[in-house]
This record gives structure tokens, sequence and C-alpha cells, in this order.
């Protein structure tokens, strides 16, 4: 390596801690991680070697790197607070996870995701190895790569907070205990009692809002099955689930799977899907399952006096307080990530 760089392109390298330097965090060495781990019958010598791959990753993607722009390291964690460049070009040496945290803090910057350790990690987003970084990044730097486009959701408070889901937006309480909200969708209104509100996006389709749909038409295919053993051959009330009074359910289970399945990652609209609604006298469960436009935003007035959360992408810590009295308006984002393939 002659130490020159080809460019000065800035390139932002995300990385994360790794199991062990988390525990390292917690207990103060790797001995006395080492001593919690393996009294817990674990195995930690798994723990040494994922750290050390991924360790030696960092520095092949940083050398790699160095060789065609300027490149500045940046931790996981900094990234909510990092301001990116219009310019910069974005390298995420994941898992899946940290592509999707990554992407919706970006203004449309191209992002490349790089598996660190093949022989251990699946990554549908993260198609390169920190080998191809040297051919692969002066190649986005000249528009040559093709680059796919990811819708996003955005949830908007009525104080001005905002925040993005790349696969999916949950609004609900931080415990198990039940939220109580108000929900609007094209004129309707209902008040509910559950266990919150998942919102995917097309990305998103294939992960949360593919079971959550396949768990309910699974108990409804299930429930009807019984019915008809008993000699019920339809679903008795109307609207629950989604089904008028009368009709079959045969099938439903393959019917959303596919659905979910067949979702591209820019697909114009939202999904929603409410959990575990229950209806009493106060509340209903018919408004459970819809799809949000650009021209059909979903509204969410908070009823919870306290614990009221909207957090993004899996992240718990990255979250807006949703308490009594706050709007929530969840719609189509103004902006899209690019990934490049």
């Amino acid at each position: 390596m002659s130490g020159i760089r080809s460019s000065e392109n800035k390139i932002i390298l995300i990385k994360r801690k790794t199991r062990l330097e988390e525990l390292v965090v917690r207990y103060n060495t790797i001995q006395q991680a080492q001593f919690y781990i393996e009294r817990l019958g674990a195995d930690f010598s798994d723990y040494i070697s994922e750290d050390f791959h991924y360790r030696k990753a960092v520095e092949t993607a940083v050398i790699e790197l160095g060789a065609v722009g300027r490149v500045q390291l940046l931790e996981r964690q900094h990234v909510p607070n990092f301001i990116f460049g219009e310019q910069d070009t974005v390298v995420v040496l994941g898992q899946d996870g940290l592509v999707a945290n990554t992407l919706k803090y970006l203004h449309e910057q191209p992002l490349i995701g790089v598996n660190p350790d093949p022989q251990r990690w699946d990554g549908v987003l993260l198609p390169f190895t920190v080998k191809d970084l040297r051919h692969l990044v002066p190649e986005v730097f000249r528009g040559q790569r093709q680059v796919r486009e990811v819708t996003l959701a955005k949830a908007q408070l009525n104080d001005g907070q905002s925040l993005y889901g790349v696969n999916d937006l949950f609004i609900g309480r931080k415990t198990h205990v039940s939220a109580r909200y108000q929900l609007e969708l094209n004129g309707v209104t209902e008040q509910q009692s559950s266990s919150g509100i998942i919102v995917s996006t097309g990305m998103g389709s294939t992960g949360w809002l593919k079971s959550v749909l396949a768990g309910a038409a699974g108990i409804v295919h299930s429930a009807a099955q019984l019915q008809n053993a008993s000699g019920a051959r339809t679903v008795p009330a109307a609207g629950r689930g989604g089904h008028p009074a009368g009709q079959p359910v045969t099938g439903e289970a393959e019917v959303y799977t596919a659905m979910a399945e067949r979702l591209p990652w820019d697909y114009p609209n939202l999904y929603f899907t409410v959990r575990e609604p229950f209806p009493s006298r106060t509340t209903s469960a018919d408004l459970v399952f819809g799809e949000i436009g650009s021209q059909a935003p979903l509204k969410i007035t908070s009823q919870m006096p306290e614990d009221g959360v909207i957090f993004s992408d899996g992240v718990e810590n990255d979250f807006l307080a949703f308490n009594s009295g706050v709007e929530a308006t969840i719609t189509l984002a103004e902006k899209r990530g690019r990934l490049v393939v």
C-alpha cells in the first residue's frame, strides 16, 4: 500500500460494540466477564472469537477505505447526533439491525452494508465483505453502482418532535401494561386499548408485520377449525380480525404471509397492525389493520398518563415520549433511504 489515497471523498465507517466489549463495560474486566458467563454454563470462547473477528474486520475496513478516501470511524451510539455531510458515503460494518438503525438518520447519502463475519452472520442488508470495499467504494463515488431506494415511516408529534423508521415504528407503553389511545384513519375514529401499534414499511414487511399477521391468521384459522368441528362454519362476529360475519377464513395465514413477502423496499404505503386489541364498553377493536398512504395518515392521540413511547426499528432507548394529550401523525417520510447493492 502506497499510503496515497485516490480521492478526498469522505467515508463514514459505522461500527458497534461487540458482546465482549459490552460485558467488559458491565463487569469491568474480561476475567470478571468470563467468570459470569461460564458460571451460567455458556461458552466464553465464542465471545472472544466474535470479538477477534469483528476487530479484525474493522482494521481491514479502515485500511481498505483509507486507500480510496478520507475515513472517519464512528461508534453506533453517536450516530443519532452525528451530522452527515451531503456528499458523505456511509459504510456500516453490520448486522442488519445496525444498517437499519443508521439508515434512518441519513439524508439520502448512499449506505454500504458490510458483513464483518460471513461465517457467523446472515445479512439481507449486508451483501459485501471488507475485501470488496477498495473496488466498490470508487464505483459508488462515480455513480456506477446500483442503489435501491427504501421507503421510510415517520412519526411527527404535535410538539414538533419526530422519529423515522426503516423497518417499523412501535407506539405503546414501555411496560406490558395496556396502551390507551385514540386512533383515526380516513375520518374513522376509535378508542382503543391494546398492547400497542406496529407500523411497517415495505422493508419491514418480512419482519414484525409478517409475524403479527401470521400469528393472527393462525389463531383465526385454528378457531375456525374448532368451530367447524362443533358444527359452526363461519366467523360468528362481524369485524373481528377484519372479517365480516359469514366470511370463510380458510387459507388466511398463507394470504397474509404472501402479502408481506412480496412488498418491495420502496413500497409507496405503510401498513399498521394493532396488537391484542381489547373491546370493552369504552374501547373498540374494529380499526386494527390498514394501509397508510401519502393522502391517508394515521393519527394517534395518547391517553397514557405515563410510560407512553414511540420507538423505531427495535431500538427502545431511542424513543419519543408519548403521554396524555400528545398527538402523533404517522405517515410516509419526506426522505428515502439509499442502499448500495
